[in-house]
């Protein structure tokens, strides 16, 4: 028995009893392994959420063996600080942990401990990922199939809303101990599995379980020795093939699970059946955040996939409305990817080529009854005439039955709902994006729309605004910049416009 008040019903030993039928929604495996018979439950207690940067404090596991059950938990040195507000939800203070033994000499037990056996966690990105830095420190490698309870949870249990750990104890009628310590809380996930097995139907629990551990379908091609390193976190990932050929380029908030969904074959998508059998070789990049991977997606795509090369994106064009004379205006056609930083302000639409640049500025003419000659799009004729005058299309500008100033100003007024954002800052400017579970920041270094690249020191930031100074406008880039500055989710640092000499 666990130290610590109780509260609940204690559960009954598995046995024969009525069994209530859990159906899960969406398709299910046809042949579900059985279930796991050598599992070990963990919970940790850490310093803080960030396992780059934080520590453990206490190690509890409950192994599961063929049945038999043995508990293990340990206070851990962490060598840092614990936050008051840490101390105060679990319970565990410097005091407590100062004569503890560091996680170095925990390391050989808790492996052994480990081997072998499922890893099953409440959300077990948390507990597994700080374990994997833990022993990454150390120069050690750790790898297990992880089962994640909360997800299992939602599998069985699809209609609850909440899933975390006060929840199961609630909806369950689990035993509790001492809660946010890490035995006790360990010793729930063992309740919760031994609840399941009794009052879920065999057929639906295997389908769950199986779902959540088994192997993608991966190519026999496929170089896998780095795929238990895919991270649970932002980024773009890249898929290569036969000769090292770059196939596809894509994002998601968390790599492992869309990398992995690529090759579920209960799951991917017709286009993903016809990818995946071609990929040898897989590679990623991290982000902090959304933004950042839409803007690295963007960047790779256009610069290393053979069909973006020249395609589409390279040919984009837009119109900049020049001041002439004294009060008109003239729409200049200019390839969007050649625009200088100083050149773009005063930009209206984006367009695939020049011929439909050149067709949506006649339509915007014909609607408004702007004059076609003095955009530039015809020739006027020997009266001085354009041809839409006659048509009615015209109100005379060209003829100065309008004036130059009330046509330049009818120009703007059409062209407002176009009008690419002017840059709001009179210089460059770090856009500060944070991962709040690893901690990571970037900051996107941009001048003018232009994404010079992501940095994470200072140092870098100089380096990619002193060498991304050549480098020209990209329309897909605009776009994701102008959505994230929109959003208010991005911190604004102002750069001064030469490096700060030590």
């Amino acid at each position: 028995m666990l130290p610590g008040s109780r509260r609940g019903r204690t559960l009954a030993p598995i046995g024969r009893r009525q069994v209530r039928e859990y159906r899960l929604p969406g398709p299910r495996f046809p042949i579900p392994m059985p279930l796991p018979q050598s599992i070990a439950f963990v919970d940790l207690e850490t310093t803080g959420a960030n396992p780059a940067r934080d520590r453990i404090t206490e190690i509890g596991i409950i192994e599961l063996q063929d049945g038999e059950v043995r508990q293990w938990t340990s206070l851990v040195n962490p060598e840092a600080d614990i936050p008051p507000f840490i101390q105060k939800l679990t319970g565990i203070t410097p005091d407590m942990v100062a004569d503890a033994p560091t996680f170095e000499k925990l390391a050989g037990e808790v492996l052994e401990r480990l081997k072998g056996r499922v890893f099953a966690a409440h959300n077990a990105r948390f507990d597994y990922g700080f374990l994997k830095a833990s022993f990454a420190r150390l120069g050690m490698e750790f790898k297990a199939p992880t089962l994640c309870t909360v997800k299992l949870s939602r599998r069985l249990f699809p209609q609850h809303p909440k899933h975390n750990l006060d929840s199961l104890v609630e909806r369950h009628g689990l035993v509790t101990g001492d809660r946010h310590r890490a035995l006790a809380d360990a010793d729930l996930l063992h309740q919760f599995w031994r609840l399941i097995q009794a009052e879920v139907a065999q057929e639906t629990l295997e389908a769950a379980v199986d779902g959540l551990l088994r192997a993608p379908h991966l190519p026999p091609e496929l170089d896998t020795s780095n795929l238990d390193d895919l991270p649970e976190s932002p980024g773009v990932y890249l898929f290569f093939g036969q000769d090292d050929v770059l196939l596809t380029v894509g994002r998601d908030a968390n790599l492992r699970k869309r990398v992995l969904a690529h090759f579920n074959p209960e799951r991917r998508s017709a286009r993903d059946t016809a990818l995946a059998p071609s990929v040898r070789r897989i590679e990623w990049r991290e982000t902090a955040g959304e933004w950042g991977a839409m803007l690295l997606e963007a960047r790779l795509s256009r610069e290393c996939l053979p069909a973006k090369k020249g395609g589409a994106d390279a040919d984009l064009f837009t119109w900049r409305v020049n001041p002439e004379g004294e009060d008109g205006f003239r729409p200049e056609l200019l390839q969007a990817r050649d625009l200088a930083p100083a050149a773009q302000d005063m930009l209206f639409g984006l367009y695939p080529g020049q011929r439909q640049a050149r067709a949506a500025l006649r339509r915007l003419a014909q609607a408004h009854r702007l004059c076609p000659s003095l955009l530039g799009l015809e020739e006027p004729e020997r009266s001085g005439a354009c041809a839409g005058y006659a048509a009615k299309e015209c109100r005379g500008a060209c003829l100065g039955k309008e004036t130059v100033a009330v046509h330049g100003a009818r120009l703007l007024a059409a062209l407002a709902k176009l009008r690419l954002a002017p840059w709001p800052w009179s210089g460059p400017v770090g856009l500060a994006e944070t991962d709040s579970w690893t901690g990571r920041r970037d900051i996107h270094v941009v001048e003018r729309w232009r994404w010079l690249g992501a940095a994470r020191s200072e140092d870098e930031v100089w380096r990619l605004l002193e060498d991304g100074r050549r480098q020209g406008f990209d329309a897909e880039e605009y776009k994701i910049l102008a959505k994230a500055i929109r959003s208010g989710k991005l911190e604004v640092l102002p750069l001064t416009p030469t490096p700060h000499n030590d």
